[in-house]
């Protein structure tokens, strides 16, 4: 008998995995809920708001009742006592935090956000008359991309985690993704198979692109991962979920999809494996795949394997998240074989927990669209039985899936907002359509929405945006927008100010409503891409909107710069208007080198690379929310030695850069941060009109292959320059900002 012969075994596994979820009675996914008691959640409530009001914290009398509920639906009701307490009382620890965040904004003026916070109570707290009920429609409140564990999370120690779950149950998060640590127990099940050391470090790409490893895309480049990664990482992942659990949450776990390392095929040299092509222009070394056939009988083994081994150290709340052919083409469009890949990857997880639920996310079928047509698409989906899996449509606000797929086919889905694409600082929003979006799809016929979501590549950018798409999830019907715009800038400065309404409606109505069709926000702006004559110079709104906010803010600032949020805000909005303003100096620059008019040419030069660009650096550099120092010294911080630090600085400089040895995904991450203006953005942007006033000056065209050449040597130079960058605000942000305004609010008035 041959050893695959003897996987019938495991075969009859999988038949009776999918026998017993398809014929009998299952509650789907009214097992999918909080393992807390009520009175931990409770307690993890108080301690939040310990965290966040100090001593205030004891007006508020907190309690968790999961009867408040019958219908799984979270609830919160608040009440004034008669010696101006709070109490509130929710179906969960998620609820409740929601319910006080809701007062706090609403009668309290108050507001927090990853930017800082504005949390000057009143006292005595307001009086609420009678019983304020704040409820949800929507059973799951989703957040996380898989990639925001490499765009923002990648270096984050616990306070920072601890921060992140108190915003995310504050906002009414209830199903977070916990990818954290999974590295850790794939070391010990790839050991378990055979695996020697060797083999396992040329598999784990390096910390900051560890997202992508995950999702079979690339394999080893910013690698080997220490042993010390491993151990933090897997101390921060026990943390996170005993937090995100004792709030009432429901964490996803990760999952096999089938993505192996290389020495799987010397061990078994019989199975059925699949050689990707290269992703993103990365080459064979770095990508190119090796993926395990889920029909295979080793797939059950080694995903079952993992399984059992994540739910032994993590726990389990019965869903996980695992992604088959994430910006990959599958080798085959028959129905069939797509229907036994997804009835394969659910039995491996079937095979350990009966109860379980598979969370998938559906960019596939927007990213590869002419490959997953209806047929594809169904077929994927019905390979798990109805109820058993969760889609996350990923990109509702701007391609929903569910409109033209029957709600998926039948299969739960969640409406996504995603919003923000490498966690880019430029100005964006869809404020039109994520205020209608949720409530279309609730009503869609024959609807199967089980929730709300927000799937930001990276976060830390544009707060209003989650702030209105997390407030969304406990309405039920469109707020009106100019309104909620004009409250949002007084809870955000703890002020009335006309000036600061005005300014927030102008950005409401225009950065921040991108109505374009099919528009994707990569930040397009030259100032953040490397030069060339070909560069995307079109906005989605009226720059004289920003340029008026702007001034508005400028106006209001000086009796506002005690307050952080405003800072950041004064500093973000005048950020914006630079960048819209490098794209003029842009136009300036290309328009004089094709006329050949030198002086004009030097002039628009010279005031973008030795005028502007120092200054938006110096306004970055003024705010620790804007600083890349702060960014390459939490990721030096992980290190055990001088090595290890330099292994994690390369990866937190290239995946800002380069991304990839050659520029593979050049400038996707586009941050906009002091030190990276300086010695990235700004020394290319030197270089280029340089490059331009030599070829004037010799009668020379401009070679676009020879400056890449060039330039990338500038772009490498930046990644291993060894330099360290300011990790503490430097300068007077206000001074620095009227500065700027006084010299270039006339110039961009002209422009219009």
């Amino acid at each position: 008998m041959s050893s695959r012969s003897g996987w019938s075994l495991a075969q009859l596994v999988v038949f009776f995995c999918l026998f017993v979820t398809t014929h009998c009675k299952f509650p789907t996914l009214d097992h999918l809920k909080p393992k807390a008691s009520e009175k931990a959640q409770g307690s993890a409530v108080v301690a939040l708001l310990k965290r966040l009001l100090g001593d205030r914290s004891t007006e508020f009398i907190v309690s968790v009742n999961t009867s408040l509920s019958n219908d799984s639906l979270d609830v919160c009701e608040l009440r004034s006592t008669t010696n101006n307490k709070i109490v509130a009382a929710g179906s969960s620890g998620v609820a409740v935090a929601a319910g006080i965040y809701n007062y706090l904004k609403y009668f309290c003026n108050c507001h927090v956000s990853w930017s800082g916070d504005q949390l000057q109570l009143p006292r005595p707290l307001p009086t609420l008359t009678g019983v304020l009920r704040i409820n949800t429609p929507h059973r799951f409140r989703y957040y996380q991309n898989v990639c925001t564990s490499s765009y923002s999370f990648v270096w984050w120690d616990w306070p920072r985690w601890e921060r992140e779950i108190d915003w995310m149950a504050l906002n009414g998060i209830n199903l977070p993704l916990a990818f954290t640590g999974q590295e850790a127990l794939w070391q010990e099940v790839y050991r378990a198979l055979g695996l020697n050391q060797t083999e396992i470090e040329e598999f784990f790409s390096g910390p900051a692109f560890l997202a992508w490893n995950r999702m079979a895309n690339m394999f080893k480049f910013g690698g080997p991962l220490p042993q010390s990664w491993h151990v933090n990482q897997l101390y921060l992942q026990f943390k996170i979920l005993e937090r995100m659990r004792s709030f009432g949450m429901i964490p996803v776990l990760p999952a096999f999809s089938g993505n192996i390392p290389k020495g799987i095929l010397r061990l078994h040299p019989e199975a059925n494996v699949t050689r990707l092509g290269s992703w993103a222009r990365f080459n064979c070394s770095y990508s190119c795949s090796y993926v395990l056939d889920p029909r295979d009988p080793l797939f059950l083994q080694i995903g079952s394997l993992y399984l059992a081994q994540v739910v032994k150290q993590f726990g389990t709340d019965h869903i996980y998240n695992t992604d088959t052919f994430n910006e990959m083409t599958p080798p085959s469009s028959d129905p069939t074989y797509l229907s036994a890949v997804s009835r394969s990857v659910f039995a491996s997880m079937a095979a350990v927990d009966p109860q379980a639920i598979w969370l998938m996310q559906g960019w596939l079928f927007f990213s590869d669209a002419s490959f997953w047509r209806p047929a594809q698409i169904q077929a994927l989906l019905h390979g798990v039985p109805l109820g058993r899996m969760i889609v996350l449509d990923l990109f509702a606000e701007t391609e929903p899936i569910y409109s033209y797929t029957k709600s998926f086919y039948g299969q739960p889905f969640i409406w996504c907002m995603l919003h923000n694409f490498g966690g880019n600082n430029g100005f964006y929003g869809t404020v039109e359509s994520i205020n209608s979006g949720p409530f279309k799809a609730l009503h869609f016929p024959n609807s199967t929405m089980v929730g709300i979501g927000m799937t930001p590549e990276g976060i830390e950018q544009n707060p209003v945006i989650y702030e209105l798409m997390s407030e969304l999830a406990w309405r039920k019907e469109p707020v009106n927008l100019t309104k909620w715009a004009s409250l949002y800038a007084a809870r955000r400065y703890g002020s009335t100010e006309e000036n600061l309404t005005t300014a927030w409606k102008l950005l409401f109505a225009s950065v921040y409503n991108c109505t374009v069709p099919h528009y994707i926000n990569y930040n397009y702006s030259p100032l953040v891409h490397r030069p060339s004559f070909r560069m995307n110079c079109g906005l989605w709104y009226d720059p004289a909107d920003l340029f008026k906010a702007w001034r508005l803010m400028i106006e209001a600032a000086p009796s506002l710069m005690s307050k952080e949020t405003f800072r950041y805000d004064l500093v973000d909005v005048t950020r914006q208007v630079l960048q819209v303003l490098t794209t003029f100096f842009y136009q300036d620059i290309t328009d004089a080198f094709q006329k050949q008019k030198l002086p004009e040419l030097l002039t628009a030069g010279g005031v973008l690379v030795y005028d502007l660009l120092p200054e938006l650096n110096r306004l970055l550099n003024s705010d620790r929310n804007f600083l890349l120092g702060k960014w390459l010294q939490q990721a030096r911080s992980l290190a055990i030695d001088e090595k290890e630090a330099q292994l994690y600085d390369m990866n937190a400089r290239n995946q800002l850069t380069l991304w990839g040895p050659d520029g593979q995904i050049l400038d996707y991450a586009s941050k906009e941060w002091g030190g990276l203006m300086e010695d990235y953005y700004a020394q290319r942007w030197g270089l280029f009109v340089q490059t331009l006033i030599e070829c004037l000056d010799s009668g020379q065209p401009f070679k676009q292959d020879t400056f890449n050449q060039a330039v990338f040597q500038v772009e490498k130079g930046f990644i291993y320059n060894g330099r360290k960058y300011p990790t503490k605000p430097q300068g007077d942000t206000y001074e620095i900002a009227y500065r700027i305004f006084l010299k270039y609010y006339p110039q961009a008035l002209k422009r219009l």
